[in-house]
């Protein structure tokens, strides 16, 4: 059976001596697992779309439950983000999380969420960290995880200067509803949250977060990220 999907790889393997294993996300099917044969040699047709990154419509021959690569139509390499290391992890921490939130079950939404973050890394400027912070925060919304209102949402006493992110429930508290699962947030992390939450992906490069705000954003959503989906992913700070 052949099967045509718009898809990005996720990961790569070796496999034999010519071949690659890779992981793709599609719009159609979620994520799939398949191979290239001879990829790995440098006059081999399709080396172009081995490597993570590559976003295009792949060809799929299935033969005895195992998809094989056949064609590739490029619609986007995203070249760009291997040129710059910081760059290039930050990629890999977005890959990482689709590869760790999705399965074999389509997931339009991640995967438009997922173009629009690596077409900012690749073709914008915006400062270290700011296209994946802004990912996260989409992702949380997306999977009705959103903690940026203005209550508490235990006692719905308006927040003020002093909140705490209760890691439990996922959401800012008040000072009154703190628990030990909380943890304070600076008022420059919160305003920094605020504005990536509504800043688009195409104005991220005119945005600029105190460094000690950057760093609060990034380890706050890491800490969300584990207890919201009880996974870690590859880290870049």
């Amino acid at each position: 059976m052949t099967t045509k999907v718009k898809a990005v790889v996720l990961k790569t393997a070796d496999y034999k001596e010519k071949d690659k294993l890779i992981t793709l996300f599609t719009l159609e099917q979620g994520k799939i697992f398949c191979s290239m044969r001879g990829v790995k040699s440098p006059t081999a047709k399709l080396k172009f779309a081995k490597e993570p990154f590559c976003f295009g419509e792949f060809i799929l021959e299935n033969t005895k439950g195992n998809n094989i690569v056949t064609q590739v139509q490029i619609i986007e390499n995203f070249f760009e983000i291997t040129k710059d290391i910081d760059k290039f992890y930050e990629g890999c921490a977005i890959l990482d999380v689709v590869n760790k939130l999705s399965s074999e079950t389509p997931d339009p939404q991640l995967f438009i969420e997922l173009i629009k973050a690596l077409k900012c890394l690749s073709f914008e400027n915006p400062r270290k960290y700011y296209v994946f912070d802004k990912f996260m925060l989409n992702i949380f919304k997306n999977s009705g995880y959103y903690f940026l209102s203005q209550k508490c949402p235990v006692c719905s006493y308006p927040l003020d200067d002093n909140r705490y992110f209760n890691l439990e429930v996922g959401e800012f508290v008040c000072t009154n509803c703190k628990t030990n699962l909380c943890i304070k947030v600076s008022n420059a992390g919160y305003s920094g949250l605020k504005f990536l939450d509504r800043t688009d992906y195409s104005n991220l490069k005119n945005l600029k977060l105190g460094g000690e705000a950057e760093v609060e954003i990034y380890n706050l959503l890491d800490k969300n990220f584990e207890w919201r989906f009880n996974k870690r992913f590859v880290q870049i700070i």
